[in-house]
């Protein structure tokens, strides 16, 4: 009932606003015009009615095992203690960052990590309207040709040509439990608006040995297209109850058939959510480098996909014999190619230099000097402008 209160109300006040609204005459109303502007129809569509009893988020991950007040606080004391009697001692390089991180992993990182996935809409886009606190602390890193390591953090930058080989992913768990670990692309789909290119899948993982998994879809680099702009690759760790069969999934290596790496991570997971509960999770960013070019001739085999802005042109209103009371020049002007009067400024430009002698003084007070009444006043104001240097004669 409160929903429809609501849509009434809403619907209410757009009409309102819709209005037939008395303008003086020789004004000019302002906004958009009546057929470019949307309908209350298309309005009332376009809004998302947040409804409570419908709406709300779920925690779908691990539970927070409750421990005891000394257990939580022990290792941070100590922490303080080998601190203080470091700074006391005056010998800072001893504290080690490995222990300060280890410790971070245990207490508040979870919930921060939670909250950068909500910033980046990580949720959102994978599971809707459900959420997990990211218990596990999943380490990950790509190794490069010069022996270092690219590390996968929470939304850091990685480039296509760093990323080639499968990653080092190796997280804390029993040597008895099994886990599934998933890449997936929620930005890239090339065809569908709402689906994922799944990169990597790998399940059945017996403890944190991922060679032993059964690679389900095998590893594909990122490739995010030119003019795309940043994508986002996001890991997702699950704990599983079970084996699983995920034949259903299953992917002849090397797959290099975009449609068949069609993903949806909410479907995978409403599959299965009996078996699986997400526990870990980390994510990266890439964009378009020229090794993609290559990639994409050569590896799959198809064009390269090159996306431009495409700007729609601005709105004109229709012309008219008489434009009563708008300057003859600017009216004119919108009527106009743009480049054609960016070349007549540009030669106007070019008049008042000379390589050969220096630059002429400028006015100190421009609007002093005499002006020529016999001009029109839609001249005369063009003159002002120029010599003040205003809108686009501001390089002159």
């Amino acid at each position: 009932m409160s929903n429809l209160i609501n849509q009434f109300k809403f619907a209410r006040n757009l009409l309102l606003k819709l209005q037939p609204v008395y303008i003086q005459p020789n004004r000019e109303l302002r906004g958009k015009a009546p057929d470019v502007a949307r309908t209350l129809k298309q309005r009332l569509e376009g809004t998302d009615m947040f409804d409570p009893s419908l709406h709300f988020k779920v925690n779908i991950g691990l539970p927070h095992l409750k421990t005891s007040k000394a257990e939580e606080n022990g290792p941070r004391l100590k922490m303080q203690q080998s601190i203080k009697k470091s700074a006391e001692a005056s010998s800072i390089e001893e504290i080690s960052l490995k222990e300060i991180r280890k410790e971070w992993l245990k207490t508040a990182a979870p919930f921060q990590i939670k909250a950068i996935a909500e910033h980046y809409n990580i949720f959102k886009d994978l599971f809707g309207e459900a959420f997990f606190v990211p218990r596990i602390p999943i380490s990950i890193g790509y190794q490069q040709t010069d022996g270092s390591t690219m590390p996968v953090y929470f939304g850091n930058q990685i480039k296509p040509y760093e990323a080639v080989l499968p990653p080092i992913v190796s997280y804390e768990a029993d040597p008895s439990s099994l886990w599934t670990l998933v890449l997936t692309n929620p930005d890239g789909h090339l065809s569908e608006k709402d689906a994922e290119y799944v990169h990597w899948f790998i399940g059945n993982i017996p403890g944190n040995n991922i060679d032993k998994g059964d690679e389900v879809v095998s590893y594909l680099q990122p490739f995010p297209p030119r003019g795309t702009g940043s994508q986002r690759l996001v890991f997702v760790l699950y704990k599983q109850e079970k084996q699983i069969d995920f034949s259903s999934y299953q992917r002849t290596t090397p797959c290099l058939e975009l449609t068949n790496r069609t993903f949806h991570m909410k479907r995978f997971y409403k599959e299965f959510q009996d078996y699986i509960t997400p526990a870990g999770l980390s994510f990266f960013q890439s964009d378009w480098d020229i090794s993609l070019t290559d990639f994409f001739h050569k590896t799959l085999n198809m064009k390269e996909p090159i996306y431009e802005f495409d700007f729609p042109e601005p709105y004109k209103k229709p012309p008219i014999w008489f434009p009563k009371k708008q300057p003859f020049n600017l009216y004119m002007d919108k009527h106009r190619d743009q480049k054609q009067i960016s070349k007549e400024l540009l030669l106007k430009r070019l008049k008042t230099v000379d390589p050969f002698k220096p630059k002429e003084p400028e006015y100190k007070y421009p609007n002093a000097l005499p002006e020529n009444n016999n001009l029109p006043s839609w001249l005369r104001v063009e003159i002002r402008k120029q010599r003040l240097k205003w809108g686009r004669y501001n390089d002159m």
